[in-house]
């Protein structure tokens, strides 16, 4: 019941991962990143303890390859679930257990991998690759312009309802995590808005928490 992307930004090191579901919350459950390690999606009859198992087997070292390896040797009803990975020197990643539901696919290149299930048609997650690929400028833009591409080749069988983008860089938190979690219009735009709104303020949220004295004001009634 969903399309993903993980990615990373060879320019900036920056991992992100967006997702889109039929499903209430998707980005709650399936979507995981750590600063300097990688970017997981875990999906498709979800279990949410793989994303942070192929997380800590990328920060001990592993390539995103041997992390889902892990996944595979240690996940349970594995043959369920699907699960994506890139890691700090852009390898990619991808495990889609055979009782994966409906249309299933995935697609993988240099910093990007994308996968889904339940889909229109099997081309979705190569159009997702595509998109990335041959988008520019902040990893942000890239995510959005790659689930648009995803959606505009198909993207789920039936209407999606919720989607996420979560980014990290450095720092121990993320420093976007935008989430759309029900909605009857499309998911995907009302996170791209969220983001044209964010991505300005970004760097300011990143400092006030590293040195709020250096910060720029808040520019909200009352921040005299």
């Amino acid at each position: 019941m969903t399309f993903s992307l993980v990615a990373r930004c060879p320019d900036t090191g920056m991992f992100g991962i967006a997702i889109s579901s039929s499903s209430p919350a998707v980005a709650a459950r399936c979507s995981y990143a750590r600063a300097g390690v990688g970017a997981v999606a875990s999906q498709n009859v979800t279990d949410p303890t793989l994303g942070p198992l192929a997380l800590d087997l990328m920060q001990s070292g592993k390539s995103a390859a041997e992390a889902i390896e892990g996944v595979q040797a240690q996940g349970k009803f594995i043959e369920y679930r699907q699960v994506l990975a890139v890691d700090s020197e852009g390898r990619t990643a991808i495990h889609s257990g055979p009782n994966s539901l409906g249309i299933w696919t995935q697609a993988q290149a240099q910093n990007v991998a994308s996968g889904g299930n339940l889909l229109a048609n099997d081309g979705v997650p190569q159009a997702i690759v595509e998109g990335y690929l041959s988008a520019s400028g902040h990893i942000g833009d890239r995510l959005i312009a790659a689930m648009r591409a995803g959606l505009a080749a198909g993207g789920e069988a039936g209407p999606v309802h919720s989607a996420g983008m979560k980014i990290v860089d450095k720092v121990s938190w993320p420093v976007a995590d935008l989430r759309c979690d029900w909605t009857e219009e499309c998911p995907i735009e009302a996170i791209a808005t969220a983001w044209q709104v964010y991505k300005p303020q970004l760097d300011a949220y990143v400092q006030r928490a590293l040195d709020p004295r250096e910060a720029p004001s808040y520019g909200v009634p009352g921040d005299e």
